[in-house]
């Protein structure tokens, strides 16, 4: 494979999952360690990717203010417009973290009265531009690579929450091996914030449909949502709509 189709490949994997892992690269590529590591850092230089320990994190999955940035941003902001359908006053709301949650957040009804909780500083602050909305920060450990709070004390202030719904970004999903990831701390944190809301909306572009990562987060059976960018009559929902998954 030419080094051109290796970065095409990699940036393909990071926009959808807004991060990868060297391993898992050298796995998808057949290449040694070093050539990814090369390919990781020649990207990095070039502005494409930011380059961690262990792997590589996206750019606009960092730069959550910078519209330009932003990953399908048309389909997120298509999505963030459905799920705002169920969203009512006086909810009591839970959010994830990610790029789709921040353009769910900035389609919200001006005049919206709801509380919300989050593990997102970043959903936090574009919250606090609503009058009637309530906005409650889950404080921990803040994560560099999902900038997000999370470990034991956030699962512990979790526990206390009975939220009317949850609205979450995933990285993978597919309709036998439901939601999976790649950071086992993260995805713990995802279980708790099922455990406490009375239903949960996955909200995922196409491109992120019928793939699955290492760690498994949640079945199916756990969702009771599933919005994205497609009308609801496309091929690829088939399988979810037949799961019993309300599909937007």
């Amino acid at each position: 494979m030419l080094k051109r189709e290796r970065h095409e490949l990699i940036m393909r994997q990071i926009n959808l999952h807004n991060r990868v892992l060297t391993t898992d690269l050298v796995d998808l590529l057949q290449v040694s360690e070093d050539t990814i590591r090369r390919d990781l850092q020649e990207l990095c230089e070039h502005q494409k990717l930011l380059k961690v320990h262990g792997g590589a994190l996206s750019r606009s999955y960092q730069s959550a203010y910078d519209d330009n940035a932003i990953y399908a941003r048309d389909a997120k902001i298509a999505i963030a417009k459905k799920a705002i359908s169920l969203i009512k006053d006086g909810m009591v709301i839970l959010t994830g973290g990610g790029t789709t949650i921040i353009e769910l957040v900035k389609q919200l009804p001006v005049n919206l009265k709801a509380t919300f909780f989050t593990i997102s500083p970043f959903v936090a602050i574009e919250l606090t531009k609503y009058d009637g909305i309530e906005v409650i920060l889950i404080g921990g450990i803040f994560s560099k690579n999902s900038k997000v709070t999370y470990g034991s004390h956030v699962i512990s202030q979790l526990a206390g929450i009975n939220a009317d719904l949850c609205l979450i970004g995933t990285s993978a999903i597919h309709p036998q091996n439901g939601l999976t990831d790649t950071d086992w701390e993260i995805n713990e944190l995802k279980k708790a914030m099922f455990h406490c809301a009375k239903s949960v909306a996955i909200l995922c572009i196409s491109e992120k449909l019928n793939s699955t990562l290492r760690l498994k987060v949640a079945g199916l059976e756990n969702i009771h949502y599933l919005i994205t960018e497609l009308s609801v009559r496309e091929e690829v929902l088939k399988a979810y709509l037949a799961k019993g998954l309300n599909v937007y």
